[in-house]
């Protein structure tokens, strides 16, 4: 995203707000707490505070730029907005996130909200469970 985009969308480009986004654009993690992202960009010699990632970050899901997520135990993650829709597997144990989309769980929840009477808008599906590299640590 450049700094004409986010001119579009009603928002200045501050340094805070573009260093949070290069981050969110450059890693391969793509789920992150804000705390996570303040730590990446502190031990990167960025002189910025909780509160402005927190800010910076709402603004942002307003804007549409990124999505939260809150997943159970009160964790909340950030990811871009790549406008297609998937589905998310979170390590109970580690906190990582996986994306998946599966074309017959999609369907299969269309059928059950038509059957109930729902037009769906929106959903969200979270798988929980162990990873794979948890589950190695444990034997």
């Amino acid at each position: 995203m450049e700094t004409s985009d986010l001119k579009k969308l009603g928002l200045k480009a501050t340094v805070p707000r573009m260093k949070i986004l290069e981050m969110l654009e450059q890693s391969d993690a793509g789920h992150f707490s804000a705390d996570e992202i303040y730590k990446h960009l502190v031990d990167s010699g960025e002189e910025v505070g909780l509160a402005t990632v927190y800010r910076v970050l709402t603004q942002f899901e307003s804007a549409g730029i990124v999505v939260k997520h809150h997943f159970e135990g009160g964790q909340s993650v950030y990811e871009l907005n790549h406008g297609s829709h998937h589905d998310h597997m979170l390590c109970v144990k580690c906190g990582h996130v996986e994306e998946f989309f599966d074309e017959t769980i999609e369907e299969r929840q269309r059928k059950i909200a038509e059957k109930a009477g729902f037009d769906m808008t929106d959903h969200t599906l979270y798988i929980y469970g162990i990873c794979k590299s948890c589950q190695k640590k444990r034997k």
